[in-house]
């Protein structure tokens, strides 16, 4: 779905209580080099499905998923706003090319 995108994109899956999905929703459609995107429109969704955590993917169409400054600023920003909000941020991850990166998984969470 992502790898396949000619420009950036960023979507949020919503978890329940058992992370279980309940919705997969487009936040951001960007150009080849960027997907811009506050972090309300990724929170607005959450609380209006009433989610408990919150999982977000982005795109990079160049291939290498490695994080950019700007995607470093952003994860920050959505973990801040989801932590006064009482919502559960388990995840960023960047795709391209087969791979992806997690910030999770690299302690950026």
């Amino acid at each position: 779905m992502a790898e396949d995108l000619d420009r950036e994109a960023m979507w949020v899956a919503c978890l329940d209580a058992r992370n279980h999905v309940t919705c997969l929703s487009q936040v951001s459609l960007g150009t080849l080099i960027s997907a811009p995107v506050q972090p309300r429109e990724v929170l607005k969704i959450a609380l209006v499905t009433n989610a408990l955590s919150v999982i977000t993917v982005h795109n990079h169409p160049s291939g290498d998923p490695a994080p950019s400054q700007e995607d470093r600023r952003v994860t920050a920003q959505i973990k801040t706003a989801a932590q006064i909000l009482g919502i559960k941020f388990l995840d960023h991850l960047i795709v391209g090319d087969g791979r992806f990166y997690s910030f999770a998984d690299q302690g950026g969470l």
